[in-house]
């Protein structure tokens, strides 16, 4: 038991550092810093605007989530630790 939860507790701490990485790509390649890059933007007489993205406000809730949950999972770590002949 102690092995699994630990490797369960690894493997978020993991994809949400992942998931957090991939979310600040997202915001990065979906800003305003890609519209110089656009070839339709650099034609002559073309003026390109930069309006908005959608609200990724459930995708930063979705990572505090997953770091909430590497501390649930890091504390199961630590109460199964507990029951086992590891512990004294």
């Amino acid at each position: 038991d102690l092995a699994i939860t630990a490797i369960i507790a690894f493997l978020w701490l993991v994809s949400t550092f992942v998931w957090a990485k991939a979310l600040a790509d997202i915001k990065v390649s979906t800003g305003a810093s890609i519209v110089p890059g656009i070839e339709s933007c650099k034609a002559p007489a073309t003026t390109c605007h930069y309006v908005s993205v959608t609200s990724m406000g459930t995708l930063n809730v979705s990572v505090v989530f997953g770091l909430l949950n590497i501390v649930l999972w890091g504390s199961n770590v630590w109460f199964v630790y507990k029951d086992t002949n590891l512990h004294n």
